[in-house]
């Protein structure tokens, strides 16, 4: 008798970006919105990604630690050559951190070269999220 072996779940990594200062509440809010639109558990996510120079901006750090998440950071360099799979590049981040997209690139940088975005860009007041699959 031959068993087939269980499917393996899908996973993913939600990106974040956010403004300096962002309140831990409104990021929390817009990561519960973002996997509720997405239909993904937290179970499901492996990480948290972002960009380094949020690496101890405490709304992430707190969602990371909320979420029992681990984060990873990527330098803008690494986030800009994201830049073609995009779904929402954008000019104003671009010149403000020096890459196209913040929350889509660094969940596409920690998923690999061959993620797709699942939840494109979304974003409050602040804050931005995006979740990737890995592949």
């Amino acid at each position: 008798m031959t068993t087939q072996p269980k499917p393996i779940a899908p996973r993913y990594i939600l990106g974040l970006g956010c403004e300096r200062g962002t309140d831990w509440n409104d990021l929390r809010l817009l990561v519960e919105h973002a996997l509720r639109e997405s239909g993904i558990a937290v179970a499901q996510v492996l990480a948290i990604a972002s960009i380094d120079t949020r690496s101890n901006e405490p709304a992430i750090v707190e969602t990371a630690a909320h979420l029992q998440l681990p984060l990873r950071f990527f330098d803008a360099a690494t986030l800009e050559r994201e830049t073609p799979r995009l779904k929402n590049p954008s000019e104003l981040v671009f010149a403000r951190v020096g890459c196209h997209g913040v929350a889509e690139a660094a969940a596409l940088a920690a998923a690999g070269p061959v993620a797709e975005l699942v939840l494109p860009k979304v974003k409050s007041g602040f804050a931005t999220a995006a979740i990737a699959k890995i592949d």
